[in-house]
């Protein structure tokens, strides 16, 4: 496992920030996690990073205990609020960070890692001069630098127009293709549908609900077009599509469509954390 966290607690003072969480991201999986402000998000992202203990339970990242040395050199990360000095060139962010990291992937790996998040022909521009799309997507190129194993995004298209999302969700399935495992924190419930092997629902420091994007999608009837208009089967799904049509058939009447109907993850979402608000 990429990532192992077990009845994860953290509270600060009276406010329980984490009240026993328990989460895994297996190697190469997209793992999304989602839920309205104040639920955790972040206190798990920064736990998982060591920059957060936690008040118990723990927290392993590809074996190791977060925050150890061994586990930082596995990790990737990109925070939520993140800062580059204003007179860097994308190249020269770059630089740094791979002297932080200790990489010696040296310039091809800089320009390979500006090649995927869409700013090959930014390397010589300067922070102040790039638009907060840019200044996100070099975000995400400095969490890739020296290939971690684990890559943790809080937030990562928050700032992102549409084409730039959509080069992230191009990037994230080609880290898949990698190997490369990914806890993507993010309040964008369709980017997370389209791209998340797995999503977990956090709601007041605990995950409300879990499972794969089709598996939150609950069946909610079968619509069926005949002559006199439309009609629902409530509590029908898939398999008993066949059976209505012909019912109905045999009894003269003449079908033109069916659908089968499911809530979509945001309805999934807004019933298990009551409305609330991201």
């Amino acid at each position: 496992m990429a990532l192992v966290a077990r009845d994860v607690a953290k509270d600060y003072g009276a406010t329980a920030a984490l009240s026993g969480v328990s989460l895994d991201v297996g190697e190469g999986e997209l793992v999304g996690l989602l839920g309205p402000n104040g639920a955790g998000k972040s206190t798990l992202t920064k736990i998982a990073c060591g920059l957060v203990r936690p008040t118990s339970g723990s927290v392993e990242v590809g074996g190791y205990p977060a925050g150890s040395r061994d586990a930082r050199r596995t990790i990737g990360y990109l925070a939520e609020l993140f800062r580059f000095p204003r007179w860097m060139t994308a190249d020269e962010v770059l630089v740094l960070h791979q002297r932080l990291s200790a990489s010696p992937g040296g310039a091809d790996e800089r320009a390979e890692l500006l090649g995927l998040v869409g700013l090959a022909s930014a390397a010589a521009t300067r922070v102040e001069a790039m638009s907060k799309g840019m200044q996100q997507r070099l975000g995400i190129a400095q969490a890739l630098v020296s290939g971690p194993r684990l890559l943790l995004l809080d937030e990562p298209t928050s700032a992102l127009d549409p084409a730039g999302r959509g080069i992230v969700r191009e990037l994230l399935a080609e880290l898949r293709s990698r190997g490369t495992s990914v806890l993507l924190n993010s309040h964008l419930l369709s980017e997370v549908e389209r791209v998340c092997d797995r999503v977990a629902i956090l709601n007041r420091g605990r995950v409300v609900t879990e499972g794969r994007p089709t598996e939150l999608a609950r069946p909610r009837g079968v619509e069926v077009d005949v002559d006199g208009g439309t009609r629902l089967y409530e509590g029908a799904t898939r398999e008993d599509v066949p059976r209505i049509i012909a019912e109905l058939v045999a009894a003269g009447e003449r079908v033109y469509g069916a659908r089968v109907l499911a809530s979509t993850l945001e309805e999934t979402y807004l019933e298990a954390v009551g409305g609330a608000t991201g």
